[in-house]
């Protein structure tokens, strides 16, 4: 059975006449925009399985180090955690396809060379302040790699703190890192001291620290780094 054309023809009013078929303009405009974007759906879709695992059907973290270099990117640039975060991926080191085509179809991009050359305006998107709180909570929970975990080791956390805080606040960032490697307090930093601690960068003129109050509702993690800062100070 034949289908219906999506541009109907007219009645004229007269048995058996022959019409031609008629379209207008916005027929034929969201005609050529449903082409075009399957045949962009088709070419990302293409894209990730030239670097998806065939076993799992998933870009995994030896496909990502393909893509990275492809790309001219290090693996550990902090634009890769950028470009997880565009997605929305859940699992780190791992892209699924609905994870890839979210992201490739917001970048706009459907190769290699596209991809790479969306990653300074993806930069600057993540480093607006109303993204970036979301960027800098995501990518707290992105390292999160076992069922149920609710924390990150301190070795895991001052690499992060490094790759996302680093290029805002270099010196909060260093002295925080140094205190958490000296202190035995702490074994693992939960999320609420992770903001805490985005939330001090932010709020406490440093390195006087002169308006800290260890009375409002700050993680003890950073009364104890307030000490530890003004001991070093005096």
């Amino acid at each position: 059975m034949m289908r219906r054309s999506a541009c109907a023809s007219k009645k004229t009013g007269q048995p058996n006449s022959t019409n031609p078929i008629s379209c207008s303009p916005s027929d034929l405009f969201r005609t050529a925009s449903s082409k075009a974007s399957s045949k962009e759906m088709e070419r990302i879709d293409n894209l990730f399985y030239s670097f998806a695992n065939r076993s799992s059907g998933m870009i995994d973290p030896e496909g990502i180090e393909r893509l990275c270099s492809d790309m001219e990117v290090d693996h550990t640039d902090v634009r890769i955690l950028m470009l997880a975060w565009k997605m929305k991926a859940e699992k780190q080191g791992y892209f699924t396809l609905e994870e890839w085509r979210r992201g490739l179809k917001a970048l706009r991009v459907d190769t290699v060379s596209k991809l790479r050359k969306a990653l300074p305006e993806l930069e600057k998107e993540v480093r607006r302040p109303s993204n970036f709180v979301d960027f800098y909570s995501y990518s707290f929970c992105y390292c999160l790699t076992e069922e149920k975990q609710k924390s990150i080791d301190i070795e895991s956390i001052c690499q992060l703190l490094d790759l996302v805080l680093g290029f805002q606040f270099r010196a909060q960032v260093d002295y925080f890192i140094e205190y958490l490697k000296i202190q035995s307090d702490y074994k693992v930093i939960n999320l609420d001291q992770w903001m805490g601690f985005f939330r001090f960068c932010n709020e406490i003129s440093f390195a006087d620290l002169s308006n800290y109050d260890p009375d409002l509702a700050w993680p003890l993690v950073l009364d104890n780094f307030v000490e530890w800062m003004q001991a070093k100070q005096s």
